[in-house]
């Protein structure tokens, strides 16, 4: 374990031996680091934190933080993130609250890039990006593999689907199905994340079943239930669709249309 002098850490903390921890740091009580995880300067960890492995949170970071929400009443709420995460310069990650289930959750392999904030009861897959100054409010969830690009916003209660992008600069205000690449002001739903699909090791044949299945919710003008059922008569042969179908069956606010 290597912890500097001027750092401040709770006994209540538990830290692994294979801990890095600048300069002027404060770690505070109940929070939980893993093995490998680094810290550099000026990095505050409030509270009620499980942090897994091999993390890297950088300088001016502000973890575990109690929520922004006026329904918050300084019950006991977590923040969970998983192993192999990096966390750039000034990003704010903050706790769950009681009313929205207790627990904001990030998964394994995200880039949070500076600046970006990940509001209370939010949760994050795995290998996400989220560019410079991105911002998710209360209660979003984003799955995995999605890229939200810089200073991109995402109202409270939203779903931003598996493989979707987010453009720069754009205001989200319903959810975002799966595969989808959104940009504009206003959002608009512009196509298939085929370049994103492609790097992931998607082939051709699936690539050309999702770009039909973009042409069917938005280009055919069927009502969003009449191209749910043509996905899943699709879906026999092309398990990746389901992926999609669920994403619009579990919207509650309505997907970008």
């Amino acid at each position: 374990m290597s912890i500097d002098s001027s750092a401040r850490i709770d006994p209540k903390a538990e830290i692994d031996e294979n801990v890095t921890i600048g300069p002027w740091c404060v770690i505070g009580p109940e929070v939980q680091i893993g093995s490998g995880t680094v810290i550099e300067p000026n990095v505050i960890m409030r509270s009620h934190t499980r942090i897994g492995k091999n993390n890297h949170f950088f300088q001016f970071s502000s973890v575990g933080e109690d929520p922004a929400d006026k329904k918050f009443e300084g019950e006991t709420t977590w923040l969970e993130i998983g192993d192999d995460n990096v966390f750039r310069e000034g990003v704010t990650l903050h706790r769950g609250t009681g009313v929205g289930g207790g627990v904001t959750r990030i998964g394994d392999d995200n880039l949070m890039m500076p600046y970006v904030h990940i509001a209370h009861d939010c949760i994050v897959g795995s290998h996400t990006v989220f560019a410079n100054n991105v911002g998710i409010s209360g209660h979003v969830q984003v799955g995995d593999w999605a890229v939200l690009g810089g200073y991109a916003g995402v109202n409270q209660f939203l779903k931003v689907g598996a493989h979707a992008m987010v453009g720069g600069m754009t205001h989200i205000s319903n959810d975002v199905p799966a595969y989808m690449i959104v940009s504009g002001r206003p959002a608009t739903v512009r196509s298939i994340n085929a370049v994103g699909l492609e790097r992931r090791g998607f082939d051709k044949e699936t690539i050309a079943e999702i770009r039909e299945a973009f042409k069917i919710i938005y280009k055919r003008n069927f009502s969003l239930q009449e191209a749910i059922d043509q996905l899943k008569a699709l879906s026999e042969n092309c398990e990746a669709l389901n992926l999609l179908i669920e994403s619009l069956e579990s919207s509650e606010k309505g997907i970008h249309r």
